[in-house]
């Protein structure tokens, strides 16, 4: 049977990205942490050892495979930052353009430093994410 790697786990947030290197990498994780705990009003919970999720939501696709997933959230990756979004509602199209320079993936934004991120643009993303997610997963449930 096929169990996710990707599980929200019981760490400390906050101790997982104080110990971040180098000192800006730590600096722009701990400001997304605020960030998006602002925006969504959810608490940040570490899944996987190493992306921070906030909110959660079960799947099922069609083959039946099921699972949980965080709703929204960032990851600190080696040469990047991967955030974790929902991008192809209206609502994120015009935004979009506005955060910096940036490449898109499925459900993910990737920047390279935080300083270039247009922090109004990456705010009204996160909502129009979460909104997105709402319509999707009400209470969380599958779509």
């Amino acid at each position: 049977m096929y169990e996710a790697k990707t599980r929200p786990g019981a760490e400390d947030v906050r101790v997982y990205l104080a110990a971040l290197e180098p000192a800006g990498r730590r600096a722009d994780a701990l400001k997304l942490l605020d960030i998006f705990a602002q925006e969504t009003g959810l608490p940040a919970v570490l899944w996987g050892g190493s992306m921070v999720g906030f909110g959660a939501y079960r799947y099922r696709y069609k083959s039946g495979h099921a699972g949980e997933a965080f709703r929204s959230g960032f990851a600190m990756r080696k040469g990047t930052i991967v955030l974790y979004l929902l991008t192809g509602g209206a609502a994120s199209a015009g935004v979009l353009p506005r955060l910096g320079p940036h490449k898109t993936g499925v459900s993910c934004v990737y920047v390279k430093r935080l300083a270039d991120v247009d922090e109004t643009a990456l705010r009204e993303l996160i909502r129009a994410s979460m909104e997105e997610m709402d319509a999707l997963y009400p209470d969380g449930r599958e779509g």
